[in-house]
């Protein structure tokens, strides 16, 4: 059986005894049915991981000893940044999945004038918060070992109106009707990508993004849905300039 990885806040030393609790807990012992002794791999998102053998079993609380460290290293040389509308249901769930399975190290969410999902400040806490727990369980089933950063979701005018002096950064912004293609640029240490919602980003959003520096990219004749280009470009990027091969 493949040994269960599992992420956690908490300090992690060789020989430290932690307790796992919640989500992790329930999974170890109602989904998984693991027994005392029985190993499992931990990480805190510092970077490497622990191994770990439980030491006790209930149905809220897991008792681990943390074993020795693997400094192992899974994270792409591209440093890579998703800006990306909201999407409607589970959309943004599978977004932030795969992006993160993907190398992904940083996701913003963004309201553009054409999302359609509208939410106060107690849904937009509680969905910030599952997106992170998203990140995470794919952390866990892809094996890295540093999450990536979920930002704030603010609007795309006030992110724009940040500005960026990165000049190591290339600002990409996903447009169907662009001629410029990923192939004609040079390979970069980092990349932000902007993607707009269902229906694209407006006229005036792609102009203003590239007065603040993007430069628009097309994938190819055919238009991808909202949830499909963000993917497909990350796929790309990794394959020419990080570590997908």
């Amino acid at each position: 059986m493949r040994i269960p990885r599992i992420y956690t806040d908490q300090p992690l030393d060789s020989g430290a005894k932690v307790t796992l609790e919640g989500g992790a807990a329930r999974h170890l012992c109602s989904a998984l049915r693991m027994s005392v002794g029985e190993e499992i791999t931990l990480f805190n998102g510092d970077g490497g991981e622990f191994s770990a053998a439980l030491t006790a079993l209930g149905k809220s609380q897991v008792g681990v000893v943390v074993g020795e460290h693997r400094g192992v290293n899974r994270e792409s040389p591209l440093k890579l940044h998703l800006a990306i509308a909201v999407s409607r249901g589970e959309r943004m769930d599978w977004i932030v999945q795969k992006a993160t399975e993907l190398g992904a190290s940083e996701i913003t969410p963004l309201f553009s004038e054409r999302t359609e999902v509208k939410l106060n400040a107690e849904r937009l806490e509680k969905k910030l918060r599952h997106w992170q727990q998203v990140a995470i369980s794919a952390c866990e089933q892809s094996q890295r070992n540093k999450l990536p950063t979920i930002h704030d979701a603010q609007t795309l005018n006030h992110w724009l109106s940040q500005g960026n002096d990165d000049s190591a950064q290339l600002k990409l912004v996903l447009h169907h009707r662009s001629d410029k293609t990923l192939a004609q640029h040079q390979a970069p240490k980092r990349v932000c990508l902007l993607v707009g919602p269902e229906g694209g980003l407006s006229d005036n959003e792609i102009h203003h993004a590239v007065e603040n520096g993007f430069v628009p990219l097309t994938l190819g004749p055919r238009v991808m849905r909202t949830e499909t280009a963000p993917l497909a470009a990350i796929s790309i990027m990794q394959s020419a300039w990080g570590d997908m091969g």
